[in-house]
């Protein structure tokens, strides 16, 4: 059996070809004695930025390891390593007359289309955007000025809201499920590190190419995609699904991942018509707060060699209070997005590319709304007042999509901008100041107003020091829950349905939807026999573009 050592820290500048010969020393072993080793866990310890260090998690293959253990057994980090099996059932052994669909291309939807793939079920993966490669262009075209297309932007397309949603693999989740969708992810044009790093990210830039490799593996193993796709309708016959009508035509289908992610508003006003159990849900909303990468470096950073060997620095800080505002999807050396999904609607995102070399940094400042706190119980009510903000936020710019910006202390202060003010930002499309409180719920300015300088306060004066506000941030999460059986994963009274990911409520990330997804997949796995042969589930055709 190996051995795992936990906490081992060492200096940032140590290579980790040498960590073979830490490994011997804290076990009190020559170093000949390793036989392989691979790195479970690696974070940096970031407390005192005079000190940083790297923290590791390693399994060791080590002879004589029960000899070592015992002889070690008074060292809490150091251990006998039984890994987690990865759950992956035989296949079941009732007869599917169509291959099952995937709504949705999202992470969700992607990692549930490669399991079943790879399990030899054939899945039909439908998508209501366009292949990423066009996806790319039209949001070029956008940013440069052009007009919006509501079924091929930063929200929808090939990968979901996740292309570019800056890449970042964080998840507070761990196991066998966890570690086999990073793997995925790996194999697919990530980093291997990414398997171990505390806090793995991908890079907006690297995603669209990801994307398509898994749909390029999924296809490889049998699987098919259709684009310009767009989930229409549900039907049913004495309560389970028979098949689906989308924009392309007609769908035979029994069984049905959907993953239609946390911004298809249409969709989830299509689900609620149709008696889908579902309920209202907190969400978190409010701002995103702009600043210098060169002040959070300096900030986090004892010297200029810690820069080269980390990149630039990343944050993450809370203000508690009567409510608490946090810093969400922090991207280092990134820029903000239009976060849109509707026509005359303005919401902002961040992403960052792989190099993370802009010179602005950029995070989200949410505060958590309750259901209660909607105005209605209506399951769709976070949904309208998501509308009602983005909408005023789009009027109050000027009808144009351009980006309201506000000096943070500004805000604070209550001092609305000048409107000939000129400030800088990564907004691509451009800015126009604004008094941002015009968009958000009164008690979302005031919880911001409250944390602002409490944040300011830890960081010794720096956090708003020249920082910038824009918004509205509303998309961080899904005001809805599709309700689902814990055990089936199905929807009440919709046999056959598979709700998952971030727009059926049960996720908050990239990896967290993606797990979720696979979760499901193996459900229909765990029930039903794989397809033998290809077999055809649509009425008509539409070809894969790359």
């Amino acid at each position: 059996m190996p051995v795992k050592i936990s906490n081992l820290r060492t200096p940032i500048d140590l290579s980790e070809e040498e960590l073979p010969g830490l490994v011997a020393e804290r076990l009190n072993v020559p170093e000949t004695e390793i036989a392989g080793w691979r790195i479970l866990r690696k974070s940096l310890d970031a407390r005192s930025r005079h000190s940083l260090k790297f923290v590791y998690s390693i399994v060791a293959d080590v002879t004589h390891q029960s000899d070592i253990l015992k002889r070690l057994n008074e060292q809490s980090d150091i251990s006998d390593f039984s890994p987690a099996r990865f759950d992956d059932p035989e296949p079941g052994v009732e007869s599917l007359e169509e291959r099952p669909v995937v709504v949705g291309s999202g992470p969700a939807g992607l990692l549930a289309g490669y399991y079943l793939a790879a399990r030899g079920f054939r899945p039909l993966v439908i998508e209501r955007g366009q292949p990423v490669k066009e996806r790319v262009a039209a949001i070029r075209q956008f940013d440069a000025g052009g007009d919006f297309d509501q079924e091929n932007n930063y929200l929808f397309g090939e990968g979901g809201a996740g292309c570019f949603s800056d890449g970042k693999l964080t998840c507070r989740m761990s196991g066998p499920d966890v570690d086999w969708v990073l793997e995925r992810f790996a194999e697919c044009g990530g980093k291997s590190s990414l398997v171990y790093e505390h806090r793995p990210h991908l890079g907006s830039n690297r995603l669209p190419m990801i994307c398509r490799n898994f749909r390029r593996k999924i296809e490889a193993m049998g699987g098919e995609y259709r684009f310009g796709c767009c989930l229409e309708q549900i039907d049913l016959r004495d309560g389970r699904i028979v098949g689906l009508q989308t924009s392309s035509g007609f769908i035979h289908c029994s069984q049905v991942v959907l993953g239609i992610g946390h911004s298809a508003r249409d969709t989830y006003s299509m689900l609620y018509s149709l008696g889908l159990p579902m309920q209202p849900k907190a969400f978190q909303l409010g701002l995103r707060i702009e600043q210098s990468q060169e002040i959070v470096n300096r900030h986090k950073y004892g010297s200029e060699k810690d820069l080269k060997i980390l990149g630039a620095a990343d944050y993450n800080l809370v203000a508690r209070g009567q409510r608490d505002l946090f810093t969400f999807c922090m991207c280092s050396g990134g820029i903000i997005i239009p976060s849109i999904s509707e026509p005359e609607m303005f919401c902002s995102n961040g992403m960052s590319n792989s190099r993370h070399d802009t010179p602005f940094a950029n995070s989200g400042l949410v505060v958590t709304l309750d259901p209660s706190e909607f105005g209605s119980s209506h399951p769709l009510a976070g949904v309208e007042l998501q509308r009602k903000f983005e909408s005023a936020a789009f009027h109050l710019t000027g009808r144009n999509y351009l980006c309201p910006i506000q000096p943070a202390k500004g805000f604070v202060n209550a001092q609305s901008p000048e409107p000939n003010s000129r400030y800088e930002s990564s907004c691509q499309r451009g800015i126009t100041p604004k008094t941002l409180d015009e968009f958000l719920p009164p008690v979302i300015v005031q919880a911001i107003r409250n944390g602002l300088p409490v944040m300011d306060h830890k960081w010794r004066g720096d956090f708003l020091k020249d920082a910038m506000l824009v918004g509205p941030e509303m998309r961080g999460s899904s005001p809805v829950r599709i309700e689902r059986d814990r055990e089936t994963r199905q929807a009440s009274g919709f046999a056959g349905l598979y709700p998952v990911g971030e727009g059926a409520g049960y996720a908050g990330g990239i990896i967290s939807a993606a797990v979720d997804g696979l979760r499901s997949a193996r459900e229909i796995v765990r029930q039903f026999a794989p397809l033998a042969e290809p077999v055809s589930s649509e009425s008509s055709s539409q070809g894969t573009n790359d």
